[in-house]
């Protein structure tokens, strides 16, 4: 390989390391300081859309790097904090800014992963899990599958952003299938805490049964997908 090439490469992932330990020092000051309100926050839909709304017009931002810390450090589940979104910010941009949040996080943990290894998911996943997923190793038709069971709305998304990670597929094509598959999920969740920060209960509550159905169905999908291709490469 060409020498000039080799050192463009190492310079991208020195980038990318920099990159990646920045969003994690200021996220983790952020969380330090913050500790108890993001704590409230997780369970307190009206706490957060309060915090937020009195910390304008920075709140925003500093929404998008928490949504971008809860996808790298797999600690919180993602649900809480797009109900927020919605309650605190509305649907629409509620919804995007979950999007940003959750593609920011999707782009540090790729990058991690393709240059740290296995031993990055082994932080969060055990090998089973990670294992149940080797298909997408050797599957022909594994990007189609991989974004087929991304946008499942209970789908495990961390774990399958990880575990993304630790294939050979571009990652380009990895960031557009992790960014959109989120959406169904982010809509259903924000819209569900725009209608109670609206107290429009009602409509919260249908938006929430569809969606608990809609999570059952998909799991059951996921599941008998790993099942069927699992087969495959044992």
């Amino acid at each position: 390989m060409d020498p000039r090439e080799v050192e463009k490469r190492n310079e991208r992932k020195v980038k990318a390391a920099a990159l990646i330990f920045l969003v994690i020092a200021v996220g983790l000051t952020f969380c330090v300081v913050y500790f108890d309100s993001l704590k409230r926050m997780g369970t307190d839909p009206a706490y957060a859309r309060a915090w937020f709304a009195a910390r304008q017009p920075y709140g925003a931002l500093v929404y998008v790097l928490l949504q971008a810390l809860q996808i790298i450090f797999v600690v919180v589940p993602g649900e809480p904090f797009e109900l927020a979104a919605g309650y605190a910010f509305g649907a629409v941009n509620g919804s995007l800014l979950c999007l940003l949040g959750e593609s920011i996080g999707s782009v540090a943990v790729l990058l991690a992963v393709r240059k740290f290894g296995r031993k990055i998911a082994l932080l969060f996943f055990s090998e089973e899990r990670l294992d149940r997923l080797k298909f997408l190793h050797y599957s022909p038709k594994r990007l189609f599958i991989f974004a087929i069971i991304f946008m499942l709305p209970a789908s495990p998304k961390a774990l399958l952003c990880y575990f993304a990670g630790l294939t050979d597929i571009d990652i380009h094509k990895l960031l557009i299938i992790c960014t959109l598959g989120r959406i169904p999920a982010i809509v259903t969740s924000t819209i569900s805490g725009s209608a109670l920060g609206d107290q429009r209960y009602l409509f919260a509550v249908v938006v929430i049964l569809i969606t608990a159905v809609l999570s059952a169905v998909s799991i059951a999908v996921y599941n008998y997908i790993c099942e069927r291709h699992g087969k495959d490469v044992k």
